[in-house]
């Protein structure tokens, strides 16, 4: 476990739409672009292996620079999170397969100019100084309510999953993993990551999915 004076002051982050990181979460990647290979093999040097995830956001057109391939990298989202690589594998072609297991959260106080071809943050850890700490409750987690609004998600969407496994799954590992893997926008995996407690994040998700059931039309939605 990485404790909170391990953590370092600059990460080398992953701009990925719609990849969603929590903590004590685990993320598969497949590694194929060249800058991206060169950014694991430079983590797996480091002591602390650790990589931020964090998602791109729209630059509106009025800040926008250059056109074509001189165009500047998209502006990134203010707060992310990292995950140390704990999986690792190979391709014959050279390609990477990683696991990253999620550690904490971060917010980005500005991104670092370097001469590696993938981006780096300073990044901020004290905000999430309690995603490092053990497994997060939710007394107000309601599963059989929450089991059966699921079915009729999975259903709509037609989605399948290992049901028994969802059922058995501690509040913590069932409300990220559906946070992590439910097909939501980029925006809403973002209000997601951003909510400060589990209760919240499920509270998020609940809305999420009874939006989606309503068809996403623009109805209050009681949660």
């Amino acid at each position: 476990m990485i404790n909170q004076a391990d953590l370092p002051d600059i990460i080398p982050v992953f701009p990925l739409p719609g990849a969603l990181m929590l903590p004590r979460a685990r993320l598969p990647l497949h590694i194929f672009e060249p800058r991206y290979l060169a950014m694991i093999e430079d983590c797996l040097k480091t002591r602390h292996r650790l990589i931020g995830m964090i998602q791109p956001r729209e630059t509106p057109q009025s800040e926008r620079r250059g056109s074509g391939s001189g165009a500047t990298e998209k502006r990134l989202q203010a707060i992310g999170c990292a995950g140390r690589i704990t999986g690792f594998s190979e391709t014959e072609d050279g390609r990477y397969m990683i696991t990253l297991s999620g550690a904490s959260r971060f917010r980005v106080k500005e991104e670092v100019q370097g001469f590696t071809p993938y981006r780096r943050c300073l990044v901020d850890w004290g905000p999430f100084a309690r995603d490092l700490g053990p497994t997060e409750d939710d007394p107000g987690f309601r599963r059989q309510e929450f089991m059966t609004l699921l079915g009729r998600y999975f259903s709509h969407m037609n989605l399948s999953t290992d049901w028994e496994s969802l059922k058995e799954a501690e509040a913590e590992l069932l409300i990220n993993s559906l946070s992590m893997l439910c097909p939501f926008s980029p925006e809403d995996k973002q209000a997601l990551l951003e909510a400060p407690t589990l209760d919240t994040r499920r509270e998020t998700l609940v809305t999420l999915i009874e939006f989606a059931l309503r068809g996403g039309a623009d109805e209050e939605i009681m949660q």
